[in-house]
């Protein structure tokens, strides 16, 4: 005769808790595969027919109905595993992660993880796996830049309400310019990529030139109006506009709304003429140090990556005719970028870091 099976039977919570293991997303699959396994045995009194409906072995299947007969919904849970007691304790933990964030080494400018191994006598290792649990990088620093505009609060609600809200009948044109940008040629040839290798080029280069790229980037459609000029002043910028305007494709009536940035350039007195001439154009400035309200530093920034950084250019006309088939393709599918950050979560942010840059503690 078959072992006798533990009598296996579930009250409504305990039914409801298993259901709920067993269908979470989150739970890990060896609770849920125990939830649905004493489910099962609620409602069958074999092991066997449990484990072929499952696809468990039957042995997996009277293991965790005893456990649950013997400690119901605690008898699911992980043991603890046999091993050696913790050496670091909560402690050590809370000693090593204090001087981190609050103290710095008298030789050094940041933390290491051998330094603060010999002041808190633990384990390199060991003060690792504690930072990596913090999230903690002594070794690494960012940068920031506040703007001092006086005028900084109503820019940012301007620009930023421009891009999630334009004016009807409108065509908003996110204009800037790359300066100095250079024509860089690898003192001997690039090695290019293979399987299990990266391509490498020399470290060293000659320099033939520069040129400056004037770009507008509109933002409903994502389209690039650029031009190149070996110049950058305020007459190179006047031609370009008088480009824009050109080639522009507008309906009559449709306004222009710029978005510029601060740069001398953008505010001469030919500049302000060529503006009131065209009336159809209005302008709206970022603040001061606040590049990255622009759009169209994002399309420098992917300029850059996909086509000047590791290009490889002999002269400055072979380098313009790069950028310009760059634009050229870019244009043949554009894309928008999306703006989702409104004037209030910019501003928040921008609290928060002066918050913690005015706390006498930093």
């Amino acid at each position: 005769m078959a072992r006798p099976k533990p009598e296996l039977v579930l009250s409504d919570d305990e039914r409801q808790a298993l259901t709920r293991w067993a269908n979470r997303p989150k739970s890990t699959q060896r609770l849920a595969l125990r939830a649905r396994i004493v489910l099962a045995c609620a409602g069958e009194t074999s092991n066997k027919a449990v484990a072929e409906r499952l696809g468990v072995c039957a042995a997996t299947v009277g293991t965790w109905r005893n456990r649950f007969v013997a400690r119901r919904l605690d008898g699911l849970t992980d043991e603890p595993r046999p091993g050696a007691p913790r050496t670091v304790t909560d402690a050590d933990v809370e000693r090593v992660v204090t001087r981190t964030l609050e103290t710095r080494p008298t030789s050094a400018t940041h933390w290491s993880t051998r330094r603060m191994a010999r002041a808190s006598g633990l384990s390199p290792s060991a003060v690792g796996r504690i930072w990596r649990a913090f999230g903690l990088k002594p070794h690494r620093a960012d940068t920031f830049k506040l703007s001092t505009d006086p005028y900084f609060v109503e820019k940012v609600r301007d620009v930023a309400g421009l891009y999630l809200s334009p004016p009807e009948r409108a065509i908003v044109l996110c204009i800037d310019e790359k300066p100095q940008v250079q024509a860089l040629e690898r003192t001997q040839p690039v090695l290019p990529m293979a399987p299990a290798r990266t391509e490498r080029a020399t470290h060293d280069y000659a320099r033939h030139g520069t040129t400056s790229l004037f770009a507008a980037l509109d933002v409903a459609t994502g389209s690039v109006i650029g031009q190149c000029h070996r110049r950058h002043r305020h007459q190179e910028f006047v031609k370009f506009l008088d480009h824009v305007d050109a080639v522009l494709p507008r309906e009559p009536g449709v306004s222009v709304h710029v978005v510029l940035d601060n740069y001398a350039t953008h505010k001469t007195a030919a500049v302000k003429r060529w503006f009131l001439r065209h009336p159809e154009y209005h302008l709206h400035f970022t603040p001061t140090s606040a590049s990255w309200l622009n759009q169209v530093e994002r399309f420098f920034a992917a300029i850059t990556e996909d086509r000047i950084r590791r290009g490889v250019f002999t002269s400055v006309p072979q380098l313009e005719r790069a950028i310009h088939d760059y634009l050229a393709e870019h244009n043949t599918n554009p894309r928008p970028f999306v703006w989702a950050a409104d004037a209030d979560s910019i501003l928040d942010r921008v609290k928060r870091v002066c918050e913690r840059t005015s706390d006498p503690g930093h």
